[in-house]
């Protein structure tokens, strides 16, 4: 007798990580942040459902989405975006798994590193700070570009990840926004 389950969900698919492991997409949660691996180490998972908040305050995520033109599927600039700039930046540390076609899980797309969502947070984090610093040297205005990168040279990214990590109390599946 047939086995049942969800229509376009097949039980056989794995993803291979990047230590070499396997995961189930099907066992990867959305509340989900860090995969716990059989290698020892903790992957860091993030899903398309995940909002840009769980890197960045609401409010600079509104700024970002103001600025940033997107040329794809997606109406604004959101997590697949920043998600894509990581995988740019580390390709051979990145997993990806289209889950679009998959019923039998709650996401579209799935990401999975090497390293854990707190090394992400701060690569994010550091990611963006270079894509802002980019955009304001084309700025006209040099006293803004001054007041940029004079705020840029006191900005810790390991500080404001700690500080945005407690606010949010990852340690919760239930963190609210800033």
């Amino acid at each position: 007798m047939a086995e049942p389950r969800v229509p376009g969900s097949d039980p056989d698919r794995s993803l291979e990580l990047p230590c070499g492991k396997t995961l189930d997409p099907h066992d990867v949660g959305l509340g989900m942040r860090d995969y716990d691996c059989s290698c020892g180490a903790s992957h860091a998972v993030v899903t398309d459902a995940h909002p840009p908040s769980r890197f960045f305050p609401e409010s600079l995520v509104a700024v970002l989405q103001e600025t940033i033109e997107t040329d794809d599927e997606f109406e604004q600039f959101g997590t697949p975006h920043l998600m894509g700039v990581a995988m740019e930046e580390l390709p051979e540390k990145t997993v990806t798994y289209d889950g679009s076609d998959d019923g039998a899980v709650g996401y579209a797309m799935l990401w999975v590193f090497d390293f854990d969502s707190r090394r992400l947070h701060e690569i994010v984090v550091e990611l963006v700070v270079e894509l802002m610093e980019h955009a304001i040297s084309h700025a006209e205005d040099d006293d803004a570009i001054t007041e940029f990168e004079s705020q840029m040279l006191e900005f810790d990214v390991a500080e404001f990840v700690e500080q945005y990590r407690a606010q949010r109390d990852f340690e919760s599946a239930h963190d609210g926004p800033v």
